[in-house]
């Protein structure tokens, strides 16, 4: 039925988006659809959308109406955060044919292919409490080395600034044997790297009897590490309540484990911490990543920064730039505050300046390139396995364990590991050089 037909998608925000968009393509490529570039014009338009901060929504509107002006006759469907909080007022105000929030989008075909059969289209967006982890898989690998594959759904943290666990719903993990298989079946198409991805992986087996200390993370990495083609595992965002002494001791026991570790800091105050409704503090962080690095060393350990949170002082901004320094993060990635209606934090009294929350981001991001300029120093002669991804101007480009970005010349392939030497990167080059072990 679907014959000829041709589909094309957008995805914004995080990995998880990035998973759900690659799972509803190959629901489209199952029924017979082609996938093509937005600029080709296509019969279906799927834009997967996110929502963490005005800035998601504002891009969001934008390639919608984008999609709309250069595939007029195309079906839009909007999916994903934005959908979900946006609802109704996406038709209304922009012409989309399909609201999908983040449920039901195993239907997203049979649905699309309502509205090509003269239906009126709608809006889907269910309540998401009480949903089960939803069916999505994928299938086939593409061109890649590494796939996301999603492990868990929602967020019960509540934090003040924080809109997801009103649009991802409460916890759910998914089958640690519904994973196996898909990891499985993906390893034995040519995957070697794994990330391990969801809302809230901390959570993991949290919502399951005896769960809530990592002990389910464990599992399911024991298990996926001895599938055979599975060349590494990586894991996304975690807290630093889940590296407790126990959970650290089992990750160094898991062979594949790639010693990179994405730890959501979002301040180094603890006063700015307190009315962020994170739980922990400071020194309890400290305390993990001292767990990490005695573990791990030289591991990669990268975070997320918020800056301008309503009623921060210089002197708070002050301690958190201090101790995101003393941390010394491979990489952090810096969000200016943004006020999301419906959050606790919208309504706290203090809130900056646009300008206030520009100067600090561009304070903190400076720091993080010179963090990330003196972790990659580190490495400048040691000897590191790659994992080569893409050609590129002449040179193979792919990935360290510890997520550090090389270029290799030579007549390699892709999806073939690569022992080097870490050097300096060349002129104009933001990877380092990753030479032959004999030079």
């Amino acid at each position: 039925m679907a014959a000829g037909r041709t589909v094309a998608f957008h995805t914004l925000g995080c990995k998880v988006n990035q998973y759900d968009s690659e799972a509803m393509l190959g629901l489209f490529l199952q029924a017979g659809y082609r996938e093509v570039s937005l600029e080709e014009g296509a019969d279906v338009v799927v834009v997967n959308t996110c929502t963490v901060t005005a800035e998601a929504d504002r891009k969001c509107r934008q390639i919608l109406r984008q999609a709309a002006q250069r595939n007029p006759e195309a079906v839009l469907v909007a999916a994903g955060c934005y959908a979900q909080r946006a609802g109704e007022a996406l038709r209304r105000d922009w012409g989309v044919d399909l609201v999908l929030g983040n449920r039901d989008r195993n239907r997203v075909v049979t649905l699309v292919e309502e509205i090509l059969d003269g239906g009126a289209g709608g809006s889907v967006v269910a309540p998401l409490q009480g949903a089960d982890f939803e069916p999505l898989r994928i299938h086939r690998p593409g061109e890649h080395t590494r796939a996301n594959i999603k492990i868990q759904e929602g967020c019960d943290r509540y934090c003040t600034y924080c809109i997801i666990p009103y649009v991802r719903g409460p916890i759910r993990s998914r089958l640690v044997e519904d994973t196996v298989a898909e990891v499985a079946e993906l390893a034995g198409q040519g995957i070697h790297e794994f990330v391990l991805t969801g809302i809230h992986i901390a959570s993991y087996g949290r919502d399951w009897p005896q769960g809530g200390d990592g002990r389910w993370l464990l599992e399911l990495l024991r298990r996926l590490d001895a599938l055979p083609g599975v060349e590494r595992l990586r894991l996304g965002s975690v807290e630093p309540g889940l590296l407790a002494p126990g959970f650290v001791k089992g990750l160094r026991e898991i062979a594949g484990l790639c010693p990179h570790f994405h730890v959501s800091l979002q301040s180094g105050c603890d006063a700015t911490l307190r009315r962020m409704g994170r739980r922990y503090t400071a020194a309890q962080y400290r305390e993990g990543l001292d767990r990490l690095r005695e573990a791990f060393p030289l591991c990669a350990c990268t975070t997320d920064v918020i800056v301008g949170f309503p009623g921060e002082t210089e002197e708070e901004f002050a301690a958190s730039l201090a101790f995101v320094e003393e941390m010394a993060f491979a990489r952090i990635h810096v969000f200016p505050y943004s006020r999301r209606e419906g959050t606790r934090a919208a309504a706290f009294p203090g809130q900056l300046t646009r300008q206030v929350k520009r100067e600090r981001a561009a304070a903190m991001l400076g720091l993080g390139q010179r963090l990330q300029a003196a972790y990659c120093a580190r490495w400048e002669g040691r000897a590191a396995s790659v994992l080569l991804e893409e050609e590129r101007d002449g040179a193979w480009e792919g990935y360290t364990p510890e997520y550090i970005r090389v270029r290799v010349r030579g007549g390699y392939a892709r999806g073939q590991s690569v022992r080097v030497r870490l050097a300096p990167a060349e002129n104009g080059q933001e990877a380092m050089t990753g030479l032959p072990e004999e030079e």
